[in-house]
């Protein structure tokens, strides 16, 4: 417990031992002057629980001191008991007047005195102790205000009927009403329904934070205003206090409304658009079946004159090769070359036509080990005459129809040992797993496509070698149309001269998924 400190006053010695040993049992902090001005210089650096002053001295009797001990601020109020050694009216009169709150006359009993003088130290240290109390709350209602004037909304506090104690600037703006105005006043003059919508429940005789609550309120000026209220209560001493939480929500009601006028146009707009789709897929069906009956005549109608044709051009350049002038040879070649190119032509084209949603059922698992197998058997004698050279990593199975991935992955090989450079083809094809698809890739030493036609070459009908090599350039618009019909997107990555490399992606086949990305999606999840 902290010590108190206690001022004795007077100009003899002795007097002054005897007032110490009396009151060395209190405890406290004793502080020793023996004239008034003495007094008085250690009242300019502390506070005293009380002083004992001689009334008797030289120079400055005691009641000049006193005098001078109330004229400051500091000790105006500091408890003055006099010592004397005789009894007057005039000097108790005067005593008294001066502010004194006791006489003590000598000779002075030390139990008395210890007595006197302990009840001034407790009523310090209870001082003391309020001032601490005050300074405190003091802070803590700082510290509230200030909360409360940081808050973005209207924060305005009030008793259980709705009397206004406390608000911050938010609501002064909020409602136009200067602050000295509403204290005092009952918040339903601000928000009519309070009562009504925005007072919390109780639940066995306790308050409960109330939901926000979208009410009706008022500026000064009458003007009502949509906004939303909600409530917390606070039990106090005094009662319950509840601080309103105000926000105008006009502008969120606005944005509201144009959301639900935007959703309706949307929903407007996708019945339309979605009545576009129906006429788009029956003309996409009627499309569908136009080439259908292209793909029937490209087989049948066309091919056979065609061949016809061809035949009978192979025969004049049989019989009168060298019989005619050197320009009906080259004229006969020319048709017989443009018959056959015809004829390869109308072939990739039915081929085409016949790729995309599958007809030949459901997908299945496809083990592409398998495919590599049927597409070595079906280009052994291109491998062989050109001394290609094909090898593979460990490969998926995937969730396709083989017979599309034999056709996707003979295109891609042939490809690579059609356009080679003056080294044998060396063809490898490996696969990587690439955010829940795999992704396959066929890689060679060819001749490679320059940057600028790594898109163009997917095109139906883009060559970029002209007649240097056979082909109609179809076969890299058939490997496009097969991939994405499982969904997966096709690119190459080459430089001229330098080789190419062909990705593709596809669905893995189900519950075939790698171990390890199984592993790494639950730790995600969990």
């Amino acid at each position: 417990m902290d010590r108190v400190k206690i001022l004795l006053v007077d100009d003899t010695p002795d007097n002054l031992v005897s007032l110490e040993a009396a009151l060395d049992g209190l405890g406290q902090e004793l502080v020793l002057a023996g004239s008034g001005m003495q007094a008085l210089r250690h009242l300019l650096d502390d506070d005293f629980a009380a002083i004992l002053l001689d009334v008797k001295m030289p120079d400055m009797d005691g009641f000049q001191t006193a005098e001078l001990i109330r004229s400051r601020k500091r000790s105006r109020h500091t408890p003055i008991l006099f010592l004397t050694g005789y009894k007057s009216d005039e000097h108790l009169f005067r005593g008294y007047d001066l502010g004194a709150v006791d006489f003590l006359f000598k000779p002075i009993v030390p139990e008395v005195l210890r007595s006197k003088v302990g009840v001034f130290v407790e009523l310090s240290r209870n001082t003391a102790l309020l001032r601490r109390q005050a300074e405190v709350l003091g802070k803590a209602e700082q510290k509230f205000r200030s909360v409360l004037e940081a808050a973005p909304d209207a924060m305005i506090i009030s008793d259980e009927e709705g009397c206004i104690s406390l608000m911050n600037s938010q609501a002064e703006i909020l409602f136009a009403f200067p602050r000295e105005e509403l204290i005092g006043q009952n918040i339903r003059l601000l928000v009519p329904e309070w009562s009504r919508h925005s007072k919390p429940p109780k639940v066995d005789g306790r308050a409960w934070l109330a939901a926000p609550t979208e009410v009706w309120a008022r500026r000064k000026s009458g003007h009502q205003f949509p906004a939303e209220i909600s409530l917390s209560p606070l039990q106090t001493q005094e009662g319950l206090l509840l601080t309103s939480a105000i926000r105008d929500v006009t502008e969120r009601r606005r944005a509201d409304e144009a959301i639900r006028e935007l959703n309706a146009t949307l929903e407007q707009r996708v019945a339309e658009r979605t009545q576009e789709l129906l006429r788009s897929n029956k003309a996409l069906r009627q499309s569908n079946d136009d080439l259908n009956q292209f793909a029937y005549a490209a087989s049948h109608d066309l091919q056979e004159p065609l061949r016809m044709v061809a035949l009978y051009s192979q025969m004049l350049q049989r019989k009168y090769s060298g019989n005619l002038d050197d320009n009906a040879d080259q004229y006969i070649s020319y048709i017989v070359g443009g018959a056959h190119r015809m004829e390869m032509l109308l072939k990739d084209l039915l081929t085409y036509s016949q790729t995309g949603p599958s007809a030949e059922g459901p997908a299945e698992t496809v083990d592409f080990k398998a495919v590599i197998d049927k597409v070595l058997l079906n280009l052994q004698a291109s491998m062989e005459q050109s001394g290609a050279a094909i090898t593979w990593d460990q490969l998926p199975a995937v969730h396709a129809h083989e017979i599309r991935l034999v056709q996707l992955l003979q295109n891609l090989v042939s490809n690579a040992i059609k356009y080679r450079s003056e080294d044998p083809p060396r063809i490898h094809i490996s696969a990587e797993w690439r955010e829940r698809e795999w992704a396959l890739s066929v890689r060679d030493n060819g001749v490679g496509i320059p940057p600028e036609y790594a898109q163009q070459i997917f095109k139906i009908f883009k060559r970029l070698h002209g007649q240097d090599y056979p082909g109609t350039g179809i076969g890299l618009a058939i490997c496009q149309r097969i991939v994405e019909t499982y969904g997966g997107r096709i690119w190459v990555e080459s430089g001229d001269g330098k080789g190419s490399c062909f990705y593709f992606t596809l669905p893995p086949a189900k519950n075939q998924v790698p171990a390890e990305q199984t592993a790494a999606e639950t730790a995600g999840a969990a």
